[in-house]
């Protein structure tokens, strides 16, 4: 299923069911990392999921949602 409301932000609703979604895919999916390109295909995003802070980044520059 795709949801084609692309050129819409998300809902504080679709926001919160995202990072629900996001917690069960890291807790339950998530091995050591994945990479993603989302967006828009002429400005992409480039998107990192790990289970380890990026280099030279302090665990407390992350917030949890």
């Amino acid at each position: 299923m795709r949801n084609e409301r692309h050129q819409e932000p998300l809902s504080n609703q679709e926001l919160e069911i995202f990072f629900q979604y996001l917690h069960r895919f890291c807790k339950h999916d998530l091995d050591l990392f994945v990479t993603l390109e989302a967006g828009d295909p002429d400005n992409p995003a480039y998107v990192t999921i790990t289970r380890h802070p990026a280099p030279g980044v302090d665990q407390d520059a992350y917030r949890r949602p």
